[in-house]
């Protein structure tokens, strides 16, 4: 795994429609920018070879990263692959749809949900939005919400950008009802 750069993100957001937010909505975002492991191959039938290699490692890397940034128990949380134009959709799918990367901070949120993810192929300074649900019932509204992410300078076409999310809360000032309640 040839990583490039480390970024981590964190907000607190203080205050909503006008109103104070207490305590204070946080989140954060730890983003690894690393070499993909398939590029100048061509069409890479089998790709089982690049996920032993770095999926496994790169969750066991950003974990930390985000629950450290955060700073706080995780309550929803989230997932993005952002590969550059050389690269296919499908290699940043390989490193982050599989149990070798999202268990990692699955067992570090004491999650039993899947992680919501975003996937994309896109040049350096594409901003995108990584969804997040509840850590252990993806039907609780208040924890459906997006952090945006925007790195100026990945990934490069040769690169793919992976990241995690986290919130301490649901979204700041949330009062929708709840899904139970819709017949």
């Amino acid at each position: 795994m040839k990583i490039r750069k480390i970024v981590t993100l964190s907000e607190e957001t203080l205050t909503e429609g006008n109103r104070p937010v207490s305590p204070a909505a946080r989140v954060a975002v730890a983003i690894a920018v690393l070499e993909n492991p398939w590029a100048g191959q061509g069409f890479v039938e089998d790709l089982t070879d690049g996920i032993e290699a770095t999926a496994s490692d790169l969750g066991a890397l950003l974990t930390p990263k985000v629950v450290e940034a955060l700073g706080a128990p995780i309550e929803a949380y989230g997932k993005a692959a952002i590969v550059g134009i050389n690269g296919e959709i499908e290699h940043g799918s390989a490193l982050i749809h599989t149990l070798k990367f999202g268990d990692h901070y699955r067992r570090a949120a004491q999650a039993t949900t899947l992680l919501p993810a975003v996937e994309k192929r896109a040049a350096a300074g594409t901003v995108f939005d990584i969804p997040m649900k509840h850590i252990t019932d993806a039907t609780i509204r208040s924890h459906h919400q997006t952090v945006e992410v925007r790195i100026a300078d990945a990934p490069h076409p040769g690169e793919i950008l992976i990241a995690l999310a986290a919130s301490a809360q649901g979204r700041p000032q949330e009062r929708l009802a709840p899904l139970s309640t819709e017949r």
